[in-house]
């Protein structure tokens, strides 16, 4: 083993959030559009000799350190530990030291944790010599949260970091994913990217039972549920098309219905500290906007002309919200042996 780095990027949803997550890809087939951006997640891997694993997060300003047989789940540090579990069954008596670091926190909507995994799994490779593919990566990061860990949740998050770009990511169950990226003329991908911002409710989602709600509407056959994700899917049709086309006014009223939509799958993913923050924006100018993520919390994403940017970020700063502009990087996953570069 050697020392090792990997970073993966977070990425903003556009359209069809909700479409990917089990059992309904399986059975009516998924649609996501998202884009990754300048926000990471990073993992540096550090050989040990003890065969003990030593873990820090910096951004949650933790430390922990387990022996081989101590990877057992139990709420604390487990994402890492399902990690550390691949390594320990393929590389026995091999410890390290692993340094975490993420731009966002869990919960905000920008498929923090998912980029987590995917980078620590891709420092793992790079410290082992495993050459994992981007669609390895994002399948073996799936299966790390949903199947091993039992997390709720759907699978567009793990391709975008591994793959990174402005992506239509179609999902036709489990193994059969399609990373689609989108040829835009660069004058197009720079008003969108000017056209874009970042608000922060204030808190984190805590799931509260939103994507189980979801879930079940689906296996229970609710014809509500149903209807609303096949109208998610077909939106994130419309906006591909839009963007494709040049018609940000399209793309941008796609993201308000998307938003109508959305808010009709589960109780919990408005709330009234979103509702508020969402009638702010849009009387300051912005021309639409959505909630990122499952709902609940997180960031609220506006779409707004260059002109107006400036008013919209202020009340809703005003109006408590911290905002920030949306800068795209359209890598997907970077990895490398020794000393990590920055991004």
């Amino acid at each position: 083993m050697r020392t090792s780095w990997a970073s993966a990027p977070l990425r903003i949803s556009f359209a069809g959030g909700g479409t990917d997550v089990p059992p309904y890809p399986a059975t009516y087939g998924g649609a996501v559009l998202s884009v990754t951006i300048d926000r990471c997640a990073t993992a540096d891997l550090r050989p040990r000799a003890d065969g003990d694993y030593h873990v820090e997060s910096l951004d949650l300003m933790a430390r922990a350190a387990f022996a081989p047989h101590e990877l057992t789940f139990n709420g604390h540090l487990d994402l890492v530990k399902a990690v550390l579990r691949e390594l320990a069954a393929s590389r026995p008596g091999r410890g390290l030291d692993l340094t975490l670091a993420t731009d966002a926190p869990p919960g905000s909507g920008l498929g923090s944790s998912s980029a987590l995994v995917v980078a620590m799994l891709a420092a793992v490779g790079a410290a082992t010599g495993r050459r994992w593919s981007p669609a390895e990566l994002a399948w073996t990061a799936y299966q790390v949260e949903r199947v091993d860990l039992k997390i709720e949740g759907g699978m567009q998050d793990q391709y975008a970091a591994a793959f990174g770009g402005l992506n239509f990511i179609e999902f036709h169950g489990d193994e059969r994913v399609e990373v689609q990226p989108l040829q835009i003329h660069g004058d197009i991908l720079e008003e969108l990217e000017r056209s874009l911002l970042l608000a922060w409710s204030g808190q984190s989602r805590t799931d509260g039972g939103i994507l189980r709600r979801q879930v079940d509407g689906v296996l229970l056959g609710s014809a509500e549920s149903l209807a609303t994700l096949g109208a998610l899917k077909a939106l994130a049709e419309t906006m591909r098309d839009a963007l494709l086309g040049g018609d940000l006014a399209t793309f941008a009223e796609g993201l308000h219905e998307g938003w109508r939509q959305k808010r009709r799958l589960a109780a919990g993913i408005a709330t009234p500290r979103l509702d508020e923050l969402y009638a702010v924006g849009r009387a300051a100018g912005a021309a639409a906007g959505k909630v990122l993520g499952a709902g609940g919390g997180g960031f609220l994403l506006f779409s707004t002309s260059p002109r107006r940017r400036e008013r919209v970020a202020a009340a809703l700063e005003a109006a408590g919200a911290p905002c920030a502009p949306v800068r795209f990087d359209l890598r997907g996953v970077q990895r490398g042996a020794g000393r990590r570069v920055p991004r």
